[in-house]
């Protein structure tokens, strides 16, 4: 059974930082590209970062750019969010999912449960 299960989301305020983790059981890691994407109340889900299969590769929404980091351990099969300097319009449910490399929700076939981040002015 395939399953995406992140970690790491809570409570900050403004100018903190937190790290999402999400570890894939089920399949090869190394076959999938990675994405995290997020979704805050009565919005769409909106794509934040994803990276290659080797990790080499990664690209970000503007709105995160130059303040999260995506990154992936293939040997524990996890990929990781580093948020800083976070906002409160970064105040979401964030998903990782494993697919092709893109920006797209349909390019990614497997799904995590999200996990929630607030941040606080």
């Amino acid at each position: 059974q395939v399953q995406l299960v992140e970690s790491g989301g809570g409570s900050v305020q403004t100018g903190g930082s937190l790290r999402l983790s999400c570890e894939l059981s089920g399949r090869t890691f190394s076959l999938y590209s990675m994405g995290w994407f997020r979704q805050a109340p009565g919005e769409e889900r909106e794509f934040v970062a994803t990276i290659s299969r080797t990790g080499d590769i990664t690209y970000y929404a503007d709105s995160v750019k130059g303040r999260f980091t995506i990154s992936r351990d293939n040997a524990k099969n996890t990929v990781y969010l580093q948020m800083s300097s976070l906002r409160p319009e970064d105040t979401a449910v964030y998903s990782c999912a494993a697919g092709s490399f893109g920006t797209r929700p349909i390019q990614y076939a497997v799904w995590g449960q999200g996990t929630k981040v607030t941040v606080s002015s």
